[in-house]
């Protein structure tokens, strides 16, 4: 459990001065062990946890706290997605490109053990989604980096060719690769199938109406069904 907040408590220990070799005496373990730990490539077991805790001085409720949602990485998550349009026309749905958003954050943790973004998803009645996207996609338009356009009961999104320009350096090429090749499996499909698709995943169907869905759901689905 406490693997995927690796990152947050190596920064921890940087800012309270501790060397590695120390914190690894303290929880009777080797450097390389804990270095190990710090790259997310080994987890500790529960009685470390609690010592490296007791070491840092913090509780295991402010370590879930610590790992803060990345909004400027999620806007990227955005651009990425319109930069691999799913339709004819470089517009994507807004109800659409909300789906395909949770299913890249859902699948890079059931990969990684970590979300693409942080973000928190709101079980709401169309589906998955974090409280701040439609804040998210305001702000896009707002710099000139999207255009919104009303057509019927829809609103088609698509990124303006001034902000194509613009490196998503936030975003790590496998994270780009995953985005592709959820645009491309989403390509050809309704807007009711991919919503029918996250309804019908563990994650939405087990949590309860405006419920923050946990990221662990997913790592009990099929993995035919992760997007």
């Amino acid at each position: 459990m406490i693997n995927k907040y690796f990152k947050f408590l190596k920064k921890i220990r940087n800012e309270k001065g501790f060397k590695q070799k120390e914190v690894a005496e303290k929880l009777g373990i080797s450097r390389s062990s804990y270095i190990s730990f710090e790259q997310g490539k080994t987890e500790l077991n529960f009685s470390q946890i609690i010592k490296l805790l007791d070491v840092f001085g913090i509780s295991l409720e402010e370590v879930e706290n610590g790992l803060q949602p990345n909004y400027e990485k999620y806007k990227e998550m955005i651009l990425a997605y319109l930069r691999n349009a799913s339709s004819d026309d470089d517009c994507v749905l807004k109800t659409k490109l909300a789906k395909m958003l949770y299913l890249a954050d859902f699948a890079w943790f059931y990969e990684k053990l970590e979300s693409m973004s942080g973000m928190k998803y709101r079980r709401i009645k169309y589906g998955p989604v974090p409280d701040i996207y439609f804040r998210a996609i305001s702000e896009l338009e707002e710099a000139g980096k999207i255009t919104i356009n009303h057509k019927e009961d829809m609103f088609l999104i698509s990124e303006n060719r001034g902000s194509q320009k613009q490196k998503l350096e936030n975003l790590s090429k496998q994270e780009l690769e995953l985005i592709k090749k959820i645009s491309k499996k989403w390509k050809n499909k309704n807007t009711n199938e991919i919503v029918d698709f996250t309804h019908n995943q563990l994650p939405y169907s087990l949590c309860s109406p405006d419920e923050i869905i946990p990221y662990e759901l997913i790592t009990q689905e099929n993995p035919k069904y992760v997007y």
